[in-house]
């Protein structure tokens, strides 16, 4: 069975609730889920994974946030060759125009350093996930399973 791996980071609850919708997506595609919060889990996470997902927000000027910086700062040094990755990011446009979802960006950039091949672009939503948006990751799962 396909095993993805779900590491994600909240602070309002949103990116959280994400994580969740991602996780029944996949589990709706027969796949085996774990999902960990980011301050649970080391940068070898993503070893046994086939399909490795990050769901952040973008802290202040376009950072990652703080319980995500070790995992982001180490992600780099894996060799995630043959595994499949996928990144959605929360945030709030209005607030910050010039970064929104900049985090999640950071990390599509440093998961392709991996060696792991991109299952689709990465999924940008306004603050928490409603309608139309647990559409887009329902599409966003399966597009990324499909690679």
């Amino acid at each position: 069975m396909t095993l993805v791996k779900i590491a994600y980071t909240t602070n309002t609850g949103n990116t959280e609730g994400i994580s969740e919708y991602l996780e029944d997506a996949f589990e709706d595609l027969e796949m085996e889920v774990v999902r960990e919060e980011a301050d649970d889990i080391d940068s070898d996470f993503f070893e046994d994974a086939d399909i490795a997902i990050v769901a952040t927000f973008t802290d202040g000027d376009g950072e990652i946030p703080f319980g995500f910086e070790d995992f982001y700062e180490e992600i780099t040094d894996q060799e995630l060759e043959g595994k499949i990755y996928g990144v959605v990011g929360t945030g709030d446009s209005e607030l910050y125009p010039d970064f929104f979802c900049e985090a999640a960006h950071l990390f599509d950039k440093a998961l392709a350093q991996t060696g792991a091949t991109k299952g689709a672009e990465v999924l940008t939503i306004e603050n928490e996930a409603e309608g139309e948006d647990v559409e887009r990751i329902n599409a966003f799962a399966k597009e990324v399973a499909s690679k």
